[in-house]
């Protein structure tokens, strides 16, 4: 009896300790994709806020979402440019806003130029229509340093992620005793986010650079 009752314990101690294991592992890997999760949330805002910082830069070509940021008095209330009128274009150099309303003609215009964007509206009676002047040589080597610069506060707002992330990992394998092989490896895939997030800026910064030098 007592040689078959000590291989069950040894039986039960193992799937105990299997099972144990398993859980353990488990958990290590729920943090570290929580982890990995966060990092590419992060780095994805970070990425969304550079493409809405550049949206707002005025080029020679019309952009409706230049105006995204604008409000104007709707009853009382301030209200968004786009919530109170269509937008459309016309033509290459010619954004029309037409509002649900005609008698907010008068404040859309009085919106755009109090915004100091560098357009003089009109209207046609039915919709406010705006302009785009050409871009100086001059002004276009402003806003490709402006351009530089925004694309280049994304990249240094992904680095620190990536820094934040880095630093979350080793400390969590060293509460957890994680194995150095595999916090290499994470950190390996954190670079390969960070890579892929700086590509999308650069690829951000190219097509706006190439809209601000189109004639």
């Amino acid at each position: 009896m007592f040689p078959l009752a000590g291989m069950l314990f040894n039986v039960i101690s193992g799937l105990v300790i299997d099972k144990a294991q398993s859980l353990a592992k488990e958990h290590v890997e729920k943090m570290i994709d929580d982890i990995l999760k966060d990092i590419k949330h992060r780095m994805d805002q970070a990425v969304v806020h550079t493409q809405v910082e550049l949206n707002k830069v005025r080029t020679g070509r019309a952009n409706p979402e230049i105006f995204n940021s604008l409000t104007v008095d709707y009853y009382g209330s301030m209200t968004p440019l786009n919530q109170v009128s269509t937008v459309s274009i016309p033509e290459p150099r010619l954004i029309t806003l037409t509002p649900y309303e005609k008698i907010l003609i008068p404040m859309i215009e009085k919106a755009i130029m109090d915004a100091n964007m560098g357009f003089t509206p009109g209207n046609n009676g039915n919709a406010v229509l705006i302009p785009i002047p050409p871009l100086s040589e001059e002004r276009r080597l402003e806003l490709n340093k402006f351009v530089h610069q925004l694309v280049e506060d994304g990249r240094i707002a992904v680095r620190n992620v990536r820094r934040d992330g880095i630093h979350h990992l080793q400390e969590i394998g060293k509460e957890d005793h994680i194995s150095e092989d595999i916090i290499k490896d994470n950190e390996g895939e954190i670079q390969k986010l960070t890579d892929s997030h700086i590509e999308r800026l650069n690829t951000l910064q190219k097509e706006k650079e190439e809209e601000i030098l189109e004639v």
